[in-house]
């Protein structure tokens, strides 16, 4: 099992100075020195150094590890440019999908750093299924009752109560309340395939 300061693969690819500039850059606007980033990564400074002169190329779990310290998308620690992208989304565009029996609309642009959902949760939906990943998540009961287990804990969360946690802690969202409850959800998961952890296998269509 490769750890995360392994290469992805020998040698230097002919893009690697313009991503080490990136990584850089990216380092800086966080404003944080080699020693405290390389530390949040997991890497050691020596390692980071070497990623950021163009000396090796990042493996993916490194480039993740970076893009979560950095707080943006592993995209932009590529220096992909990223579609113009509208800041306001409208009530009347955001279309209703079906993800593990819950409901969720999009309510923020697609392809940021973080997602933005309006979210009904039915009572007895996904009740027993506890998730663990990388990133944070933050939750606003807007109607209904909440019942949240972090760890060994569980909370109850009325509307106008909220929640803000590390999602490494095994965590569990369900409905108190026959009619289900209503949130707005945010969570931090980089774009990646892991996106479907907190919302379930997605059964396509809409409600």
């Amino acid at each position: 099992m490769s750890s995360p300061e392994s290469d992805a693969s020998a040698g230097t690819a002919a893009g690697l100075p313009a991503m080490a500039s990136q990584l850089r850059a990216l380092r800086r606007r966080a404003s944080l020195t080699l020693e405290a980033a390389a530390r949040a990564a997991g890497l050691s400074p020596a390692h980071l150094s070497r990623l950021e002169t163009g000396h090796r190329q990042p493996s993916l779990p490194v480039l993740l590890a970076l893009a979560r310290t950095y707080g943006t998308t592993v995209s932009e620690l590529l220096g992909e440019r990223a579609p113009d992208r509208d800041a306001v989304v409208r009530a009347t565009k955001m279309e209703a999908t079906r993800a593990g029996g819950w409901t969720y609309w999009q309510a923020g642009s697609p392809g940021r750093g973080m997602q933005a959902l309006r979210v009904h949760v039915p009572h007895g939906s996904q009740g027993d299924i506890v998730r663990v990943h990388p990133g944070e998540e933050w939750l606003y009961v807007l109607r209904g009752r909440l019942r949240l287990s972090l760890g060994d804990t569980t909370h109850l969360l009325g509307p106008g109560d909220s929640a803000h946690f590390d999602s490494l802690t095994p965590h569990r969202i369900a409905a108190e309340d026959p009619d289900g409850l209503e949130l707005l959800f945010v969570h931090t998961l980089l774009q990646s395939p892991t996106a479907t952890l907190c919302l379930g296998p997605h059964t396509g269509g809409t409600p």
